[in-house]
């Protein structure tokens, strides 16, 4: 499956349009990743814990959105974008979308 965040896939031409196509996934804090935060906060610096549990989150929601394209016959998603969002105390969703297409 070939991702792209522009509208095609060069030297390739899009032979099918099969629509929308996304992928999310729901993610709450850890407690312990909430300690060293905050620890983090007070010296500064990468929390790394967030940013793994950021990029579990995206890998995941890359691979439903995959799957909703493969489900479709399409080979390839263009126009790729990432949103997040916070929907409660402590957790965020990373959604990722694109266009399903089918590429020669």
């Amino acid at each position: 499956m070939q991702l792209t965040n522009i509208e095609s896939i060069p030297g390739k031409t899009i032979v099918e349009h099969y629509g929308l196509v996304q992928g999310s996934s729901i993610r709450a804090k850890h407690v312990g990743r909430d300690f060293a935060a905050g620890l983090k906060n007070l010296v500064g610096g990468e929390l790394r814990g967030y940013t793994e549990l950021l990029q579990e989150s995206r890998a995941q929601a890359i691979e439903r959105m995959k799957l909703q394209a493969i489900e479709l016959g399409a080979n390839a998603i263009v126009n790729v974008r990432f949103a997040t969002s916070s929907v409660a105390a402590g957790a965020s969703e990373m959604m990722v979308y694109g266009t399903a297409v089918l590429v020669e």
